[in-house]
């Protein structure tokens, strides 16, 4: 299968990193967004000021409005806000049937608690899903900074080699459940890190959130039957430390300001903030303890001051370490 040309819809800051990431691997990008002035601008300056101000973007890559190219692409990375892919994908389903689609949001969409890859299978069941996840910035890969992310799916190999550049390394994968499911959770848990920082509780609480944040991961990777192994690569403990360590991260930029006491409605959402409930539902309804989901939905809510859900935690039953 030709893997020479790649439609990446969702011009945001993270497709638009993306797409800059196969063009410099050698591909020929079209990057397909809503705005025409948009569209415009990267065609006229190579450039994406609103969503990646001061990057200069690859000449292999042409801007479009619309999804009438995306048609005549070897393959297509989705690159939406995870609660808008199914919207994307229903608008023109024959666009993505019996082709690779690489998906790249990180959560899970609300009511229906599905993984971004059973929305595709459920809206374009010939589609060929591959999720791409790992410790990456949307302003590292597009300027060309060293990273590593894992790329799962059947036979992932070859996909993986066609965005593979000289700063681009993606590791291919089996695990499509283990990496979703990785993706989505470090942003709750990001949120939850964020707090301990802003709250000021110290960096051994943050350390210990992290560690038992692994655990919980684990426990709702397993029952959902992905790999704990995908946990200890890239996709799992290296995303999850960088998304709550860094600043650079909105979901724990996000849980600092709620630490320090901010309201939710005068931060910009994120990504973990749309997940969290829907990852507290999962995990009842697969009867799976996660105290920690519980208290940042407890956090997200408002009402309950942070002292209140810390003393929480740690009056909890006293058990062996899993």
């Amino acid at each position: 299968m030709a893997l020479e040309t790649v439609a990446v819809i969702g011009a945001g800051a993270w497709g638009t990193a993306l797409a800059q990431a196969a063009a410099m691997a050698g591909r020929q990008v079209s990057l397909h967004g809503r705005s025409p002035d948009l569209a415009s601008e990267i065609n006229a300056f190579h450039t994406n000021e609103r969503h990646l101000p001061g990057h200069s973007l690859h000449p292999a890559i042409t801007g479009h409005a619309d999804l009438d190219a995306a048609g005549a692409a070897d393959f297509i990375i989705l690159a939406v806000p995870a609660q808008a892919s199914r919207d994307v994908l229903e608008s023109d389903p024959k666009l993505f049937a019996g082709k690779p689609v690489v998906l790249s949001a990180k959560g899970l969409e609300h009511d229906t608690l599905l993984r971004q890859s059973e929305i595709l299978a459920s809206v374009a069941p010939t589609a060929l899903p591959y999720v791409l996840s790992g410790p990456s910035f949307a302003a590292d890969v597009a300027a060309g900074r060293p990273t590593a992310v894992t790329l799962a799916g059947a036979d992932a190999e070859p996909l993986a080699a066609a965005l593979a550049g000289p700063t681009f390394r993606p590791y291919a994968a089996d695990d499509i459940i283990g990496v979703e499911l990785a993706g989505s959770l470090k942003n709750v848990y990001a949120l939850g890190c964020g707090a301990v920082e802003g709250a000021d509780l110290g960096a051994s609480a943050r350390a210990a959130f992290l560690a038992r944040a692994y655990a919980e991961m684990s426990r709702l990777v397993s029952a959902l039957g992905g790999s704990p192994t995908t946990l200890t690569g890239l996709a799992g403990i290296g995303d999850l430390t960088l998304s709550c360590t860094s600043v650079q991260s909105r979901n724990y930029r996000t849980g600092l300001a709620l630490g320090r006491g901010e309201s939710l409605e005068g931060i910009g959402l994120a990504e973990g903030v749309a997940t969290a409930p829907v990852a507290r539902d999962l995990a009842r309804k697969l009867h799976i303890d996660a105290p920690l989901i519980e208290a940042v939905n407890l956090l997200l809510a408002g009402g309950t001051s942070i002292s209140s859900i810390v003393a929480g935690l740690m009056a909890r039953p006293l058990k062996r370490e899993t």
